[in-house]
């Protein structure tokens, strides 16, 4: 039995070919599907607002109750892909929110529409985490920014995608129609998925290194395509283990606050704002229609601002991308509630959401999944996107009574203050991964020497 594979090394010096985009599109459609069902409610829930099956409280149980599943998905998967593998989770998840999608879109009442929904919610909180963490191991150091930027797009790329068709479709066949795409969709990625590999990184790490020694021999021939591969880089003696507690330790700790923290203010910006614009536009006084094409034009500033996170990850860094981000969405915010002319709210909309879809790159894409070792990566991003869903339950209702008392500046007050907070934990705890294999960012667990990175601790080149 071979004792190292060296399954990071040789995954980091393979050219960028076609292994590497057959892994993108069966990754990124699915994620694409997964961001599709969650922005749905965005269109859904005005719809049913307007029609009367809703009521605005029941609205705000309906996307607690999303949340609420997501974080069960994301603790779940974390363990269940730690322990069975990527590829498992991967399409258990796929099967759970597709199968649930299609029965929402015969809910007789709200009540089991909400119920349907919580299961949703198990499906696409697992989807987060395992797509991201999955494409994270297998994208060369030099380009895993862009890369798992590029994931990020797929999935917001649902936002003005769900807006269009909730704008085009909704008036015609009802709300119904967006469940059963959205389920279709996500059933129709569960198949196709049969073609996806194991990561070679998971299984060496969890001990089945002949497994990984022959899918990599089978990576290794596709990328060389006839060619010399370069050499990967050398591996002195085994990785540590990393037991599950050290999550709880130093400096993996600080760590986990960092992941937590971040989390916790995308979430809530997304589902505490953007979710809720055709809401916050119909309680105004604008009708569906120009509700819908609000939030349309405000939407299409999530892919830009993905693609932005994911070309300038690289070149800039991850923390200064972060930090920079916050920074104009704080602006935008300040200037959002204070702009009244019907034709600048759109522009100052989609100005404000393009650095909110640059933190949704960096920080549920690239930043977290980077962080931590193979052996526990999925678990750790399961448990900060835990955190990030599970703060969010309650955030339709603080939103609610913020809008209802203070108007749309309240509900910018809280989205200001927890970018400020974000600012000081990432430039005072965050590390800096950019350019650098996943086992040269992992710190050093084991040892007394004041050496951080595994690059040091194993005679990494």
């Amino acid at each position: 039995m071979t004792s190292i594979v060296n399954a990071g090394g040789r995954l980091d010096r393979l050219p960028i070919g076609p292994f590497h985009y057959r892994i993108m599109w069966l990754i990124g459609i699915g994620m694409f599907f997964d961001g599709f069902d969650i922005y749905i409610a965005a269109t859904v829930l005005g719809a049913t607002l307007k029609s009367g099956f809703s009521t605005l409280p029941e609205n705000a149980l309906f996307v607690s109750a999303t949340f609420l599943g997501m974080m069960g998905g994301s603790f779940l998967t974390g363990f269940l892909g730690d322990r069975y593998g990527r590829r498992f989770t991967y399409q258990a998840n796929l099967l759970v929110f597709g199968l649930a999608a299609i029965a929402a879109a015969f809910a007789p009442n709200m009540m089991t529409l909400i119920a349907l929904r919580f299961i949703m919610g198990l499906g696409l909180g697992a989807e987060n985490v395992v797509g991201y963490s999955t494409m994270t191991e297998f994208v060369p150091a030099r380009s895993r920014g862009r890369w798992l930027g590029l994931m990020a797009v797929f999935v917001v790329t649902g936002l003005p995608v769900a807006s269009l068709i909730g704008y085009l479709v909704i008036p015609v066949f009802g709300w119904r129609a967006m469940f059963v795409l959205g389920g279709l969709g996500a059933l129709g990625v569960w198949y196709l998925r049969k073609n996806l590999p194991e990561s070679p990184r998971w299984l060496e790490a969890v001990g089945r290194t002949d497994e990984a020694e022959a899918l990599l021999r089978q990576i290794e021939s596709e990328a060389a395509r006839g060619g010399v591969l370069p050499p990967p880089a050398p591996v002195s003696a085994p990785t540590p283990k990393v037991a599950f507690a050290t999550l709880f330790q130093p400096p993996l700790l600080a760590r986990m606050f960092v992941g937590c923290l971040c989390l916790i203010v995308i979430n809530t910006l997304l589902y505490g704002f953007v979710t809720w614009l055709p809401v916050f536009f119909i309680k105004q006084g604008l009708s569906v229609a120009t509700s819908f094409g609000y939030s349309l034009l405000m939407g299409l500033g999530a892919p830009v601002g993905s693609a932005i996170g994911a070309l300038t990850a690289d070149r800039w860094g991850r923390k200064p991308t972060i930090v920079g981000a916050s920074a104009a969405a704080i602006l935008f915010g300040i200037v959002y509630p204070l702009t009244t002319d019907p034709w600048l709210l759109p522009l100052v909309g989609f100005g404000l959401t393009v650095p909110i879809y640059v933190l949704v790159a960096l920080l549920f894409g690239i930043y977290i999944p980077e962080l931590f070792p193979t052996e526990v990566r999925l678990r750790a991003s399961g448990i900060c996107n835990t955190f990030g869903r599970g703060a969010t339950i309650v955030t339709p209702f603080v939103v609610i009574s913020l809008f209802q008392t203070y108007g749309i500046g309240g509900v910018m007050a809280l989205m200001i203050g927890l970018l400020v907070l974000q600012i000081v934990t990432v430039i005072t705890l965050g590390v800096e991964p950019r350019q650098q294999s996943l086992e040269e960012v992992e710190p050093l667990l084991s040892s007394d020497r004041p050496v951080e990175g595994a690059a040091a601790r194993r005679g990494l080149a």
